[in-house]
């Protein structure tokens, strides 16, 4: 049987208990709590896909970075490094994140495609948008891709 993304989790928990590791435990006790209210956020319960999980870390993810930034900005700085700490232990979950040349690339082609297809102006943000999410899905932040499509449409 193959492990899921969520019963790693558990176990990279159990294991942060017995090393003592607060920070890890308490990330991933946090992140397993909202993959939980996300199972019985429906009708019924259910067990989340490893892709459905993967959201769940990736706005855990997002949750923390937004929140170190808040932090830092307000001046508490010890915080703020908790916040980026515990959204350094999330990363190692999701996959690796795509760098600005890799991410300019994907666009870049996506924009011709668009182009070729006659859309232009704001029209084509939509449809370069389609072509480019699924190519990035997990692997770039949404407003990332929304600011690199914006750059490259505007060149």
């Amino acid at each position: 049987m193959t492990t899921t993304l969520k019963s790693k989790l558990q176990d990279d928990l159990n294991a942060a208990i017995k090393e003592r590791n607060e920070l890890r435990s308490s990330t991933l006790r946090l992140t397993l709590s909202a993959i939980t209210n996300e199972e019985v956020a429906g009708k019924q319960k259910r067990e989340l896909s490893d892709d459905e999980v993967l959201k769940v870390i990736t706005r855990e993810a997002k949750k923390r970075r937004e929140a170190a930034d808040a932090f830092a900005k307000g001046g508490r700085a010890e915080s703020a490094e908790r916040e980026k700490a515990e959204g350094e232990v999330l990363a190692e979950y999701l996959p690796q994140q795509l760098s600005d040349e890799e991410l300019d690339a994907i666009v870049a082609q996506a924009v011709a495609e668009a182009r070729a297809a006659g859309a232009e102006g704001p029209r084509a943000m939509g449809a370069v948008m389609k072509t480019v999410n699924p190519k990035v899905a997990g692997r770039a932040e949404g407003g990332r891709v929304a600011a690199a499509v914006k750059k490259l449409l505007q060149g």
